[in-house]
């Protein structure tokens, strides 16, 4: 071959190169509802990404949450390269019990798993986290379940580090504040004197991680406490045990990540006062944790989740506003979590309510978003689904169109 054509086809070779770099980086963006409008209460959903590239998604529905007896976890199929998600089928159901919030894993060995709470009286205090899991599941339909059980949790008792840290923060509060919480002092010590009301009541919502020791972390709340903790499983899930408990009065429904340096990072649901995303730090793998501080970002009291991306940048997608659920922002921090200076929104308007999100990235690159999506926009649409909404990091750094 002669020199100029080596040159020329050398030049064709960089070309391509890079129209492939410059089509990588498009901004993508889809999104569908996994199935038509429902009249029930469909919600809390959770979302994986199969081995064969399938997603499942699960989430519960029934006549209502845990004050109705016919909840039950259902689960539909993405297939690979298909737009069409399959009709719901049934994951879990207790009968008789409501059987709510949802989550999920893809373990190391490939095996599904698949977390939610049983609740026993219709309170979310008596809730007990169960589990199922499976190694067949990439067929159509439900997954063939080859195990399943109960998380039962057994904290250090953390009466005397809940009633410091109130004691603390009533002396911050400001008298009309103090007027407010003082009511609650005398119920809140007698919970935290009993061993069962500690024990029970603590159930999941955001995703397991798996850190880079491989520990697994199922973050976990209560309602009771408005508090969260770490489920710890350091055999794979063969067994589980407590963290300390994370206490800061209103955080709950914890997303965790793992930062380079191993320090663990838990950003949650606002349940009580601050109107904020509440944060909090682990140096040791999620076992203790240190003062649950305010991120400044909002949260209306909705939940969130975030993940870390192949480039090691993390994603979080919450409800960026502090009263509603009507706008959905999926915010991108390229510091682990430092800053957050990029976001873009994938609901904003006000005739429905978008919460409630789940979040992964898929093998190419893809996040994916599932979401409680509730809307009252006349007779002919107004029910409840799951949506769903695959995009990529250029189209969130786009940024909402003007």
């Amino acid at each position: 071959m002669r020199t100029t054509e080596r040159c020329v086809l050398s030049f064709v070779a960089l070309l391509l190169l890079a129209a492939s770099a410059f089509a990588a980086d498009a901004p993508e963006y889809r999104d569908e509802l996994v199935f038509p409008l429902n009249p029930k209460h469909n919600h809390a959903p959770g979302v994986v990404e199969c081995p064969n590239g399938d997603l499942l998604v699960s989430w519960y529905r029934g006549s209502g949450e845990r004050s109705a007896d016919d909840v039950a976890v259902l689960g539909a199929r993405l297939p690979k390269g298909s737009k069409e998600w399959s009709e719901p089928f049934l994951l879990a159901d207790f009968p008789e019990f409501p059987d709510c919030n949802t989550c999920m894993m893809i373990d190391k060995k490939q095996q599904l798993w698949v977390f939610w709470p049983i609740i026993l009286d219709n309170n979310w205090s008596s809730c007990l986290t169960n589990y199922r899991v499976s190694s067949d599941y990439n067929g159509p339909g439900a997954p063939k379940w080859n195990w399943q059980g109960v998380i039962f949790l057994k904290p250090k008792d953390f009466k005397d580090k809940a009633m410091s840290a109130f004691h603390e923060q009533m002396a911050k509060a400001s008298p009309a504040l103090q007027a407010r919480i003082k009511p609650y002092q005398e119920e809140l010590e007698k919970r935290l004197s009993e061993k069962l009301s500690q024990r029970l009541g603590w159930q999941p919502r955001c995703k397991p991680t798996v850190l880079s020791t491989g520990r697994i972390l199922l973050p976990l709340y209560s309602d009771t406490y408005s508090f969260s903790i770490m489920a710890v499983s350091d055999d794979d899930g063969a067994s589980w045990y407590a963290s300390d408990v994370l206490i800061g009065f209103g955080n709950i429904q914890p997303a965790v990540l793992e930062r380079k340096d191993g320090s663990v990072v838990a950003y949650m649901r606002e349940n009580g006062i601050t109107d904020k995303i509440r944060v909090c730090e682990s140096s040791d793998g999620g076992l203790n944790w240190g003062p649950v501080g305010e991120l400044d970002l909002p949260n209306p009291g909705s939940g969130l989740d975030a993940v870390r991306l192949d480039n090691g940048h993390w994603a979080m997608i919450y409800n960026d506003t502090i009263k509603g659920r009507s706008s959905l922002a999926v915010s991108i921090s390229e510091d682990e979590g430092r800053t957050w200076p990029i976001t873009r929104h994938l609901e904003k308007h006000d005739k429905g309510s978008f919460h409630y999100p789940a979040i992964i990235q898929s093998a190419d690159g893809t996040l994916h978003a599932v979401y409680s999506y509730f809307v009252r926009d006349g007779d002919d649409k107004e029910g409840k689904s799951m949506k769903h909404a695959a995009f990529n990091e250029a189209w969130l750094k786009a940024g909402d169109p003007k």
